[in-house]
């Protein structure tokens, strides 16, 4: 699957993805670092690229709809986390991508559970 790491994911959570067999594209390689939130969804959008980020603005389905995206996956993690932690939010929701698509969808992965939005437009 083809994925964007917002700026606040480092290489080792770039390796991750690759060694689970996805596609990933950073907004760091790009130079798209603090750009408005919207414009990085469009850039996601036209990349069809599911956005994996730790910013909570992109729950927002309002602003930034499920439906009309490759995916959004919003990291919550507590604050000041360890790498271990964000690994095994990762890990995380790698393993339930095995099960089901998150096209359309807005997922909010948490320690110990995965929320899943989907909007009527989006089913």
């Amino acid at each position: 699957m083809k994925f964007k790491l917002d700026e606040n994911f480092g290489t080792r959570t770039q390796e991750i993805f690759r060694a689970a067999g996805h596609d990933i594209q950073t907004v760091r390689s790009q130079e798209l670092q603090g750009c408005l939130d919207r414009n990085l969804y469009e850039v996601c959008c036209k990349e069809q690229r599911c956005l994996i980020t730790l910013d909570l603005d992109f729950a927002d389905v309002i602003s930034f709809p499920p439906c009309s995206a490759s995916g959004i996956v919003v990291i919550r993690i507590p604050r000041n986390p360890g790498f271990a932690l964000l690994e095994q939010l990762v890990l995380q929701f790698l393993q339930l991508l095995t099960q089901m698509p998150v096209e359309k969808k807005l997922w909010i992965v948490e320690v110990g559970r995965i929320r899943i939005h989907q909007s009527e437009a989006g089913k």
